[in-house]
């Protein structure tokens, strides 16, 4: 095991406070870490993962090490680093590599250190270990059991690997297994608008809010801005999610269109320069932009810079780029802003997505896919909402014989 790269470890004991606290709100994956320490499926196994380094991931991390598994963990992010927990996942005898803030370079590094530990399993939040593997270190492919990814962008880079016919690995996509969608629509919709109120102290009630991407964190995201009051504005460029958006009552309009009036923007589209110059003309004084896409380029930060007369830091985390007299105010840097500027999802709700990574890795020991991007299996999705569900005190019905043959037969 290398050695961990953390920012302080006197930290530790406040991380481990912290790792507790969202352990209370996780039962679902609680219950699976009772039975892995039982049946230890991991044993032996190294899991190399790329994820938010936050308490919430820390009990993943610990779950995987109840089934015996060997975990070196990097940050997907670094500026959505918690330093106290990942000083207390190296305290308890975890590797972990990863500094709030760490630039490019240090956070490549951190990546080429879990990289060089030749895992088994990865765990992805935006392909970047299956990515180095394949770039740089082709000669580890050979051992690699598969992989699970979490984000839209990694299974974009996945796909198109495997187009290529390059794709190595079988990889679980965790990110479209029916569970996970409530981590996009209720953990992002939730914690994006957290870390927008927390940046700015903005009353939403009676302000316009734009939403640029209707996919299943756009839609988090316009459903509770709307029960905050807000007026809320939808941007897309697919017919069915912009058919969707206006039948749930929201208005759709170019983008173009939306900057005029928009007091709020949201980027979450996966996509590049979703905002740039031509919409920043025309957008009014006082507008605050903000990203909940998974990497920092939907707002066209150069070009605001470029076009803006004077920029000052206003509040912590706030930019204000003055453009002929207007004020436009830039969250986080363009940063995912739920994880910048807040903590991210809720515990709650990463309850269900740890759940089904810790799943998926038991899955992909159990071998047997080919290489290439696969569903997760629906037994998992069920035990995992069964799970949730039983955490949550709610009882559903069950059909009978007779209903089951009923409902599979032909005959009416």
């Amino acid at each position: 095991m290398a050695a961990s790269e953390v920012a302080d470890t006197a930290l530790a004991d406040a991380g481990e406070a912290r790792v507790d606290w969202a352990d209370g709100q996780m039962p679902v994956l609680r219950s699976i870490r009772e039975r892995f320490a039982r049946e230890r499926p991991l044993d032996g196994v190294v899991v190399g993962a790329c994820l938010h380094v936050t308490s919430e991931t820390a009990n993943l991390v610990r779950t995987l090490a109840a089934a015996g598994a060997d975990v070196a963990l990097c940050a997907s992010n670094p500026f959505a680093t918690q330093d106290d927990v990942a000083a207390a996942v190296a305290a308890h005898g975890g590797e972990v590599h990863a500094v709030r803030g760490a630039d490019a370079d240090a956070w490549a590094a951190h990546v080429a250190a879990v990289v060089a530990r030749a895992p088994r399993i990865t765990l992805d939040d935006g392909a970047d270990l299956l990515s180095a593997l394949h770039l740089a270190r082709p000669d580890l492919l050979d051992g690699l059991l598969g992989g699970t990814e979490e984000t839209t962008t990694g299974l974009v880079r996945l796909r198109a690997l495997e187009a290529e016919g390059r794709l190595a690995c079988p990889v679980l996509a965790v990110n479209e297994a029916i569970t996970e969608r409530f981590n996009d629509r209720f953990g992002t919709g939730q914690s994006t608008l957290d870390g927008i109120l927390r940046t700015t102290n903005l009353l939403l009630a009676g302000r316009t809010l734009v939403v640029l991407g209707y996919g299943w964190t756009g839609k988090g995201i316009a459903l509770r801005a709307h029960g905050l009051g807000a007026s809320v504005i939808v941007c897309e460029v697919d017919p069915l999610r912009a058919l969707e958006a206006r039948m749930e009552a929201f208005e759709v309009l170019p983008a173009l269109e939306a900057a005029e009036v928009g007091d709020v923007f949201v980027t979450v589209t996966g996509g590049r320069d979703v905002l740039r110059a031509e919409h920043f003309a025309r957008m009014k004084d006082g507008a605050v932009l903000a990203n909940a896409g998974h990497f920092d380029v939907e707002i066209d930060i150069a070009g605001l810079r470029e076009h803006a007369d004077s920029v000052r830091e206003v509040r912590p985390l706030v930019e204000q780029f003055v453009l002929d007299g207007r004020r436009l105010n830039l969250l986080a840097g363009g940063r995912v802003v739920n994880l910048a500027a807040a903590e991210g999802h809720p515990a709650g709700v990463m309850d269900i997505s740890f759940a089904l990574q810790a799943l998926a890795a038991e899955e992909l020991v159990r071998g047997g896919l080919a290489p290439g991007v696969h569903p997760v299996p629906e037994n998992i999705d069920r035990e995992v909402a069964a799970l949730k569900l039983a955490s949550l005190g709610v009882r559903i019905d069950t059909l009978s014989d007779e209903q089951e043959s009923y409902r599979r037969g032909w005959v009416g």
